[in-house]
């Protein structure tokens, strides 16, 4: 049992480590990583679903399993480069066309796997192959969409990455920690050995954590900063005059904490609240990914996904909380925090026809004109 603990612990600061350098080396190293575990997460699933039915017969189901992966991804990041590059893919005209097409190629890809995979089907297989159809698509859903809504989030601004990826590892670490030492009360079947008192204890751990961390990233605007492409130097930026959510503000305290803060106001960052959400989810509901993920290996009779990580298993038992996570904080922001964004308008604005961007600023300004927000007699 402590064999197995110094094991995990070891190799948990490692990967901390690595996940810290690779923060460092910014937002481009983060997206690969993102993509990286996406690929092998997906590798370790249809790997399983390989061996689980025997699938060694099937004609073309591996190399079919990797081209609807490249379809869907190519789907995906498709869309993230017309949304977020637009004045790079202005100037180079290849790119122009593969953009405007973009989802026409995207549908003819996909349409070219689905009729490769009718003409592989073979009599005495049909139930196999459609059961192994179902099974790489499940897959897809999970691990690239997911992956995908990650990288949105990170485009937000690191800290919408950051603080629910790290409110994850720490409920794990801690909820395991306080287990280990204190677990007494099993949790769920599924898990045998989840306590509830390593629940309890994850969940009060998380949510200080996920406090103070956010008070620390929300003071440098590398952390809080949207994540933008810049065209003229070829290189992600974040730089930017920080929104109100990262802006120190004073908040009345409870008159049941008064006593204890000692103080009727307190300084704190609006994010923080907002990281208090994040970290109850990571916590609360979070650990049912894990659950999830349980009941899958004990309905196909597996122990781990993989061997990747020695103490951990693969690389989907440790991020199978994670992309449950992605989906909430992507929820999250476009309800209760993203707003207009007239960056992005602008941009979307420039790549027009000028006969359209005249068009808009005539509309624009009889708005403005009808409001009284402008003269009538203003030329321009």
């Amino acid at each position: 049992r402590w064999k197995n603990w110094w094991i995990r612990g070891i190799l948990t600061l490692a990967m901390i480590s690595v996940f810290f350098l690779i923060i460092y080396l910014g937002s481009f190293m983060l997206m690969l990583l993102v993509l990286s575990i996406q690929v092998k997460c997906y590798h370790e699933i249809i790997t399983i679903g390989y061996r689980v039915y025997h699938s060694y017969d099937l004609p073309w189901f591996r190399s079919l399993s990797w081209y609807f992966l490249l379809c869907v991804n190519y789907f995906f990041y498709g869309e993230t480069v017309a949304d977020y590059f637009a004045t790079f893919v202005q100037r180079r005209e290849q790119l122009q066309f593969l953009i405007r097409y973009h989802r026409f190629i995207s549908f003819a890809l996909y349409l070219t796997g689905f009729c490769m995979f009718v003409l592989s089907l073979v009599k005495k297989h049909y139930r196999l192959q459609f059961y192994m159809f179902a099974w790489t698509h499940v897959t897809l859903l999970i691990t690239v969409t997911q992956s995908h809504l990650v990288i949105q989030n990170l485009f937000e601004g690191m800290i919408w990455f950051l603080v629910p990826i790290s409110s994850v590892i720490c409920n794990d670490i801690t909820a395991y920690i306080f287990g280990f030492f204190f677990g007494r009360t099993p949790l769920i079947k599924l898990s045998p050995k989840k306590t509830w008192e390593g629940f309890i204890g994850g969940f009060f751990s998380t949510v200080v954590f996920g406090f103070i961390f956010s008070y620390f990233l929300a003071q440098h605007q590398y952390f809080v900063c949207p994540v933008e492409y810049n065209s003229e130097t070829n290189r992600f930026v974040t730089e930017c005059e920080p929104s109100e959510l990262f802006q120190m503000k004073k908040y009345s305290v409870p008159a049941l904490l008064q006593a204890v803060l000692g103080s009727e106001t307190v300084n704190m960052y609006p994010f923080q609240m907002h990281s208090i959400a994040l970290s109850t989810f990571a916590s609360l509901i979070g650990p049912f990914g894990g659950f999830f993920a349980s009941g899958f290996k004990r309905a196909f009779k597996i122990k781990d996904f993989a061997d990747t990580i020695p103490g951990h298993g693969g690389i989907m038992d440790r991020f199978d909380c994670q992309y449950l996570m992605a989906t909430f904080v992507h929820v999250y922001i476009t309800s209760f925090i993203r707003g207009p964004n007239p960056s992005k308008l602008l941009k979307q604005l420039l790549i027009l026809q000028p006969e359209q961007q005249l068009s808009v600023y005539k509309t624009l300004k009889s708005h403005l004109v009808e409001k009284g927000i402008l003269q009538p007699s203003l030329r321009g």
